[in-house]
């Protein structure tokens, strides 16, 4: 019995100093979505990659309008051309949509995996960021994501959107 009584006050000092320690704690959130919607390191990562890929973008357009041209006159003249000849123009076309079709596919692929390297980039810097931050100011514990409520006290995300602003000038 004594060793339960001595059990239970050794747990509930545990605790109480535990909870001291707690509030000891600087801690700071960072909202992760509003860091990565408004850093000016996003707007410059999407004009890279419309830099990058718009000529790409614009080829395409043009193949794609001159298929419907294409297929348009086909259309119109189909009734005078002979049957031979309609159906190589048809084979023709649909051996163009395939390349269209390709070439739109490789189009997206490279764009998606440009995409996902520029935003691994900016998370790293966000990340970066965050710690040189974090460390100057003299914060205990960050949560960057997963957080679902923080007070006004510990959101550090306007002091993180600043730093962010400042590099990126």
């Amino acid at each position: 019995m004594k060793k339960m009584k001595f059990v239970g006050l050794f747990l509930i000092l545990a605790l109480t100093g535990a909870s001291i320690n707690a509030a000891e704690l600087k801690i700071g959130v960072v909202n992760a979505s509003a860091v990565l919607d408004q850093s000016p390191q996003k707007a410059q990562a999407l004009a890279r990659l419309e830099k990058e890929f718009s000529s790409r973008s614009k080829g395409l357009e043009k193949k794609h309008k001159d298929l419907r041209a294409q297929q348009e006159k086909l259309s119109k003249d189909s009734a005078i051309l002979g049957a031979d000849e309609r159906k190589a123009k048809e084979r023709e076309i649909l051996s163009e949509q395939r390349e269209l079709k390709r070439l739109q596919d490789e189009y997206s692929e490279d764009l998606s995996i440009r995409r996902n390297e520029e935003l691994r980039k900016l998370e790293k810097d966000i990340a970066q960021t965050i710690v040189e931050l974090a460390k100057k100011d003299s914060y205990d514990l960050v949560l960057y994501q997963g957080v679902i409520y923080a007070s006004e006290r510990a959101d550090m995300t306007a002091k993180v959107l600043e730093l962010l602003k400042s590099k990126s000038k």
